[in-house]
């Protein structure tokens, strides 16, 4: 069985990573979606409400699993047998990082990165842009999917 993990905090997720997510799902069996927690942040949504909202949003591709996790990411991907990272690629400058990353995720266990250059309509985009927009009442209602814009709009009024 072909797994793969797509990590991220997600707060929210947004019509960008649901795009890597749904690209994914069609090139693995099994698509773990990783919410990993960082106690140092304060996020907008809590890890269980983000899960929920990205359970919904994915819940039609039929082989998505969402979990949080904290740690690690190589630890996740052991613990579930996982050998393949994929990440989204929004410009060259996330590149650089990324492949730091990549290189040191499998100089420590092994597991490979998939990169996947996102949909240019998606570029720009990113969870703090559409929490800040929307903090100020902008319209993000073509920047994330449904449920999240619900979910915003409930957290901002």
């Amino acid at each position: 069985m072909r797994r793969a993990v797509c990590p991220g905090s997600f707060d929210p997720i947004t019509n960008g990573h649901l795009d890597i997510v749904a690209r994914a799902s069609k090139l693995y069996d099994v698509v773990h979606v990783a919410v990993m927690i960082n106690k140092s942040k304060k996020g907008l949504f809590t890890v269980e409400e983000r899960i929920a909202l990205i359970e919904e949003c994915t819940s039609t591709y039929g082989n998505v699993v969402v979990e949080a996790f904290h740690g690690l990411l190589v630890d996740y991907c052991k613990q579930r047998d996982i050998p393949a990272i994929v990440k989204g690629l929004r410009a060259v400058s996330d590149f650089d990082y990324e492949l730091q990353m990549a290189q040191m995720n499998n100089g420590l266990s092994g597991v490979e990165t998939m990169f996947i250059p996102t949909n240019p309509v998606y570029s720009f985009l990113s969870s703090s842009l559409v929490k800040e927009v929307a903090a100020w009442g902008g319209d993000v209602s073509h920047l994330v999917p449904e449920p999240v814009l619900r979910a915003l709009t409930a957290k901002h009024g």
